[in-house]
């Protein structure tokens, strides 16, 4: 079922997003993660795509089958890195033999150890052309990604608005947004997207802080923020990862509340592949 059917529910749509791991073992752990979260009844998951395409191959097999097998409407990332547009073409038609109906369309960060993106000869340099081309050819469901505290690269949210407003026109679906912490950057980002014709859903991407270390190395990778009232309640426990976990939570928790309550869509929740803390706030919500 496509994503945008789920969206006009009039209730919450909760998701997951999952990364394909490196081995057969972090493959098994993740089945476990994502048989703990089934009775949860997720509208979809999602799973992301490596950097260069590295995971490419993982990518289609683990949402082949977590749709197919384990019952789970999934989505795919797909960026443009490394790709020319047969590349591309033979991933959507992979994706569409197994049924998949939504895909996530990114440009994508730079494969690592390159600092800037480079279009690859023959392929797309924006992602608003990734998603002409998927809508031109295809009848995928298409979300996109966007930043409520502004693309790590672009020096002003107004002109990735406009970015974004490019990619939205080209066929968008729906969006989910990168991580935040902080409530007022999201609702400024939809006050700014709806003044400019932006109207399709727009999904939270929460990620609980469970180690503070971890989470402030995150922040600083995506150009998101840990916001001083936040960081202050993890002080004098920062080396009690229990205490620790407990506040990331419960202020996860203050977050989706405050989201649902305000007309947020539903919640997106970023689980690096675990299951705990998620089925925590789930069950704080849910009950």
């Amino acid at each position: 079922m496509k994503i945008s059917e789920k969206l006009k529910s009039s209730l919450p749509v909760f998701s997951f997003e999952f990364f394909p791991p490196k081995d057969e073992a972090g493959f098994q752990s993740l089945f476990e993660t994502i048989e703990k979260l089934k009775p949860a009844n997720p509208a979809f998951v999602s799973v992301t795509y490596g950097a260069g395409g590295s995971t490419r191959s993982k990518t289609v097999d683990l949402v082949g089958k977590i749709k197919n097998e384990i019952g789970i409407e999934s989505m795919a990332h797909l960026t443009c890195v490394g790709h020319q547009k047969d590349e591309i073409v033979s991933v959507l038609e992979s994706l569409k033999n197994l049924r998949i109906e939504n895909v996530l369309a990114l440009r994508g960060d730079p494969p690592m150890g390159e600092k800037k993106f480079i279009k690859t000869e023959g392929g797309f340099g924006y992602g608003n052309e990734l998603v002409s081309f998927i809508k031109s050819k295809f009848s995928f469901c298409v979300g996109a990604a966007c930043y409520p505290e502004g693309h790590i690269e672009c020096p002003k949210l107004s002109l990735d608005m406009d970015n974004l407003k490019r990619k939205v026109d080209a066929g968008v679906d729906f969006l989910i947004t990168q991580l935040f912490f902080d409530n007022r950057h999201y609702f400024d980002f939809i006050n700014m997207a709806r003044q400019e014709g932006i109207n399709i859903p727009i999904i939270p991407g929460i990620m609980p802080v469970l180690n503070l270390k971890q989470s402030q190395r995150f922040t600083k990778m995506c150009g998101a923020s840990l916001s001083d009232s936040l960081l202050a309640k993890f002080d004098g426990v920062q080396d009690d990862p229990n205490k620790v976990r407990e506040i990331g939570i419960n202020h996860a928790i203050d977050q989706c509340k405050d989201l649902l309550r305000s007309g947020a869509p539903g919640i997106h929740f970023y689980t690096l592949n675990r299951s705990k803390a998620t089925l925590a706030i789930l069950e704080n919500l849910q009950g």
